[in-house]
C-alpha cells in the first residue's frame, strides 16, 4: 500500500467517524462527550487532509466540494448534441 493509499484510508476514516458522530448527535443533541468526539475526529480530517494535500496536491479540483457540476459552461453551452 503507498503512502498517499494510506493517507485516503486514514481520512476516509477519520471522515466516516465524523458522520456518524453528526447523525448521532443529531438526536442526542446535549451528549458532550460525543460532540468533543466530533471535534477530535475534525481536527483529524484537517491535518490528514493538509498533509495529503501537501504530498499529492488539492484533494478536490476547484476547492468547492461537489459544487463543480454547477460551474460554467454547461455541456450544452458547447454546441454538443446538435
Amino acid at each position: 500500500m503507498t503512502p498517499n493509499s494510506m493517507l485516503l484510508k486514514k481520512l476516509d476514516a477519520a471522515q466516516f467517524a465524523m458522520w456518524e458522530l453528526h447523525l448521532y448527535l443529531d438526536t442526542h443533541p446535549d451528549d458532550l462527550k460525543a460532540l468533543s468526539l466530533y471535534k477530535k475526529y475534525e481536527e483529524i480530517n484537517e491535518r490528514l487532509t493538509e498533509e495529503y494535500e501537501e504530498l499529492c496536491g488539492p484533494l478536490y479540483s476547484n476547492g468547492d466540494p461537489g459544487v463543480s457540476w454547477l460551474k460554467n459552461p454547461w455541456p450544452w453551452d458547447l454546441g454538443g448534441n446538435r
